[in-house]
């Protein structure tokens, strides 16, 4: 085998261990889940698990900084976004994570269970402050809150209301499809549907016009 063939190798199994420790960490968490667990998801020996990734702990800080990436530093670009308004940053919000999650459900359970697990390590990888005091968009919240057209001067209720409409029928899945006896093509459907009416509802609680 070249040296160019091992490589290759080794990065396919790497990242094959990666997909199975997300898939596992997804569902379990990190103190529910085990070695073994990733190791058979993956289809692996767990001796050449730890050769690749020497411990859970490991894998796990890998898995949680590649997940926060994606969500965190997408949502960042676009509240730092000087060429689109509020409102339009409401929608694309809406648009691009129902999205998102939709195809990664699993990850808001996550996320809500190293909230409760760990929080003070789950902090130190999401940069509030900087996302939220030093961005575009709290600048033009701000001007719309002088200007009397936003009523809630307070940019924490605009974004939990926002991003609670957005995640929780996600978190809350099992119950809205039990509910209605909804398949998962109807509910995804449904959470498509919010695009649009997201941004209508977040207008309607915030602004006088």
């Amino acid at each position: 085998m070249s040296v160019s063939e091992s490589k290759k190798k080794d990065t396919t199994t790497e990242e094959k261990i990666k997909a199975a420790a997300k898939t596992v960490f997804y569902k379990k968490g990190f103190t529910a889940t085990r070695t073994r667990d990733i190791a058979e998801e993956a289809g692996l020996n767990l001796a050449l698990l730890n050769y690749y990734f020497r411990s859970k702990a490991k894998l796990f800080e890998i898995i949680m900084s590649e997940t926060f990436a994606g969500f965190i530093g997408s949502m960042k670009v676009i509240l730092n976004d000087d060429t689109t308004s509020l409102q339009q940053k409401v929608e694309i919000i809406a648009d691009r994570y129902i999205d998102f999650i939709t195809a990664e459900p699993e990850i808001p359970t996550f996320i809500l269970t190293e909230i409760r697990n760990n929080p003070e390590g789950l902090l130190k990888r999401l940069p509030i402050r900087e996302i939220i005091n030093e961005s575009v968009f709290i600048k033009q919240f701000q001007e719309l809150v002088e200007k009397k057209v936003i009523t809630e001067p307070n940019p924490l209720h605009f974004l939990m209301n926002l991003l609670g409409l957005v995640v929780f029928p996600f978190i809350a899945k099992p119950i809205i499809m039990g509910s209605r006896n909804l398949q998962m093509e109807q509910f995804n459907e449904l959470m498509q549907e919010r695009k649009k009416k997201i941004p209508m509802w977040i207008n309607m609680m915030f602004s006088n016009v």
